[in-house]
């Protein structure tokens, strides 16, 4: 009986402290992890995010770049980090989705190893062809590509990279079979590109635009439902006839286990700066596409994670792409 009584003291004792930790949370700097090698397209909206976030909670947020396994690393370490809200992700499609079906053996659950806080931000794709490459349009490409598909090679950031995907789609929905040469990153793929020595990529647009405006590479199309307000003539596939939507995105996310107080204070921060002027003019100057209010909660992301895992399994496992 003592033993017993002891025990829900305890446990009394640790309920009250957590909940204590949570309302007085955060009180030290927190950590977020970003699981990309530093220099890439995540990290635009990671020192923005993370400046103005730590203002409004009133406490340094501290860069982590965590690369590896397509993003798996990084999130893997926030997986298995302590719940107490110091430590959290910036996840994307790649982390969160794509890698589920990729790898035959995760590392981690995305849906049951975390608490989603909030979707934030989409970040179209662009098909881009080499500049001398003879086409205009989806319709010529498609065609050319059929044509040619013997001596055509399309270039990615990596076997399995949401640039892969992107491709990876586009060439599931117009039937080509094309060759695919993975390169260590996007920008060494986009070099190959400028150079002639590969023929297509399916980029993101922060990096893309440099060169499309340039004139290195030839725009073909937008890979979003919508064009974009930073390349406005360039036109989306879907609008072309064919119905490629493919874009990356990123959200926050913490370890499974942490106090709802905090996640919902982890939210709020998010959506105060979303909703900071400075913040949104310079994501949308980078072709960066805030997410509508209404897709910021912790629901909504829950259920986004899992129709995002079933919508990019359908053309890794056409590809039969996978990753050991």
């Amino acid at each position: 009986m003592r033993k017993t009584l002891t025990a829900l003291v305890a446990a009394a004792s640790l309920a009250l402290a957590t909940g204590a930790n949570a309302e007085d949370w955060p009180t030290r700097p927190l950590t977020m992890v970003n699981p990309f090698a530093a220099g890439g397209p995540n990290d635009v909206p990671a020192r923005l995010f993370a400046q103005r976030m730590g203002e409004i909670l009133g406490q340094p947020i501290v860069l982590e770049n965590v690369g590896g396994a397509g993003g798996m690393s990084g999130a893997d370490r926030v997986a298995k980090a302590a719940p107490d809200g110091y430590t959290f992700l910036l996840g994307t499609v790649g982390t969160q989705a794509q890698n589920q079906t990729l790898f035959k053996k995760p590392a981690y659950n995305s849906v049951t190893d975390f608490v989603p806080v909030a979707l934030m931000l989409e970040a179209p794709l662009v098909l881009v062809a080499r500049k001398d490459l003879p086409v205009n349009n989806m319709k010529e490409f498609v065609a050319y590509s059929k044509a040619n598909k013997e001596r055509m090679q399309f270039a990615s950031a990596g076997t399995g990279s949401a640039i892969h995907l992107g491709c990876a789609l586009v060439n599931m929905v117009a039937g080509l079979d094309i060759v695919h040469v993975p390169f260590r990153g996007a920008n060494p793929a986009m070099q190959d590109l400028m150079s002639g020595r590969v023929d297509y990529l399916c980029d993101i647009i922060t990096t893309a635009k440099p060169q499309i405006d340039a004139g290195t590479v030839k725009a073909i199309a937008i890979l979003t439902k919508e064009r974009s307000r930073v390349l406005p003539n360039v036109p989306t596939a879907i609008e072309q006839g064919f119905d490629v939507e493919a874009y990356t995105w990123n959200a926050f996310f913490l370890p499974k286990g942490t106090p709802e107080a905090i996640v919902r204070k982890l939210n709020q921060a998010t959506r105060d700066a979303m909703n900071t002027k400075a913040l949104r003019d310079k994501l949308e100057s980078a072709g960066l596409n805030l997410v509508s209010d209404d897709r910021t909660t912790p629901e909504y992301l829950a259920k986004f994670v899992q129709s995002e895992i079933a919508k990019w399994a359908v053309p890794i496992k056409a590809g039969g792409i996978n990753v050991e």
